[in-house]
């Protein structure tokens, strides 16, 4: 997996990434800080609020923030949106007001939302073979889990010397890290889209995948993996010290089982996806998750919930990391920004409903109860994906272009040519604003 960190510009970018990673785990950590200080007792209606903020950001900019930055240098991009964030986060420790935290929580989230996409899109382009791709997706995934688990310490080693307040300046210290790392080094340059209007740059995203079977399939799985997660994330705290009556260090090991499954995952999935398809993955992915939500209804002890939150973690990461891969296949490399950026959204979008349904389902019904009923949207997702991503997901797709003059180049791609029809490698495009019957159950 480590062999691709020997590409120079790829090693910058991953470092860049876990920098930025670790401000923003230390801006959780910090918020949630701030948070009590200026709200007090509703200190979690105001986190709550925030996290909703922070979904709406990445739904609705990240398809806008595409369509303005694919015509721009992409380094230039990045660089000025981590110094954007860096900023917004200076300004965290000197808010009084609640409305001040909800305005630079969305501006913060809202560069995020435009940063992101554009990273992600430079990956492919850094590592343009499928195997050396495929070690950089699990790479990011440990990046994220270890994330997950080292920012919580390094915040409160942190925290025994100085106030919450500084966590801020190290968020910031990452996002200046981040774009300094950027800057170190030449970031492959793509192909430049066709010149569009606004509003066609800002849905190409969105109609390239739910044009695309295997994507339609892919935000099905999105649907499920927002459900099962989403009861790990929210109620995690209350599981552990409310029902089992145990404390914040009981709580910490359950993230960090949770986060051990995915790295376990991360580590397995570049071997296994060499004789699995990605389509397999995440379904298999899916009904892991399924069956740890059943685990947690069970209310199997302390124990057993390390033991299926582990479970969970597997699930998460096998359903979640081929979503690189196949969003890569999926698109030409002018159009991968917007088609990352449609996935961000559109990922975020089931997320947002998630979130609110395992907090007051689990405020209202208890856990045991609320685990079955987020089961009910995950089973729904996995049984959508499996019908939406087709079985036989060639590559190479037989199609027709009734009307195209027979002299016209596009002829001349691919093979099998008879009458009005070819077989090549198909995407959606201008050529090809349709998904041909053929290819589709």
């Amino acid at each position: 997996m480590f062999f691709v960190l020997a590409n120079r510009t790829y090693r910058h970018l991953f470092l860049a990434q876990i920098t930025s990673l670790v401000g923003t785990g230390l801006a959780t950590v910090a918020l949630g800080l701030l948070a009590y200080r200026v709200a007090g007792a509703d200190a979690g209606v105001v986190l709550g609020t925030a996290l909703a903020i922070k979904m709406v950001a990445y739904v609705f900019v990240a398809p806008i923030a595409s369509a303005f930055s694919e015509v721009l240098p992409r380094r230039k991009v990045l660089v000025t949106l981590d110094l954007v964030r860096a900023s917004m986060a200076l300004c965290l420790p000197f808010v009084t007001e609640i409305w001040q935290i909800y305005t630079v929580i969305f501006l913060l989230q809202s560069a995020s939302a435009a940063f992101t996409p554009v990273f992600q899109a430079t990956i492919p382009d850094t590592l343009p073979a499928e195997k050396d791709y495929t070690n950089a997706l699990s790479l990011s995934r440990l990046a994220y889990d270890l994330e997950s688990l080292t920012s919580p310490m390094l915040a409160g080693m942190l925290l025994l010397v100085v106030s919450h307040e500084w966590l801020f300046v190290g968020t910031s210290i990452g996002f200046v890290a981040s774009a300094m790392l950027v800057v170190s080094v030449m970031i492959p340059v793509p192909q430049l889209p066709a010149r569009r209007g606004i509003w066609d740059r800002t849905t190409r995203g969105i109609r390239i995948y739910l044009s695309t079977p295997r994507l339609r399939g892919l935000f099905a799985i999105c649907i499920a993996t927002a459900a099962a997660g989403s009861m790990v994330i929210v109620n995690t705290v209350v599981l552990v010290q409310q029902d089992y009556g145990l404390g914040e260090t009981e709580t910490a090991w359950a993230f960090a089982a949770f986060g051990g499954g995915s790295m376990l995952a991360a580590f397995l999935l570049p071997k296994v996806l060499e004789r699995i398809s990605d389509r397999t993955t995440v379904l298999a992915g899916v009904a892991i998750m399924i069956f740890g939500l059943f685990g947690v209804a069970a209310a199997p002890g302390y124990a057993g919930l390390l033991a299926v939150f582990s479970v969970l973690g597997f699930g998460f990461s096998a359903s979640q990391t081929p979503a690189g891969r196949v969003l890569r296949r999926s698109a030409h490399a002018p159009d991968r920004p917007a088609l990352f950026a449609a996935h961000f959204a559109l990922s975020h979008f089931c997320w947002l409903f998630a979130y609110p349904l395992a907090g007051y389902a689990g405020a209202g019904i208890g856990m045991a109860t609320t685990a079955i009923v987020l089961s009910v949207p995950a089973i729904a997702g996995l049984i959508l994906a499996f019908a939406l991503w087709p079985g036989k997901d060639a590559v190479e797709v037989e199609h027709s272009h009734d009307g195209l003059p027979s002299g016209h180049p596009h002829w001349e791609e691919g093979h099998d040519k008879q009458g009005s029809r070819h077989v090549h490698e198909l995407v959606i495009d201008d050529m090809h604003p349709v998904w041909p019957e053929t290819n589709v159950r």
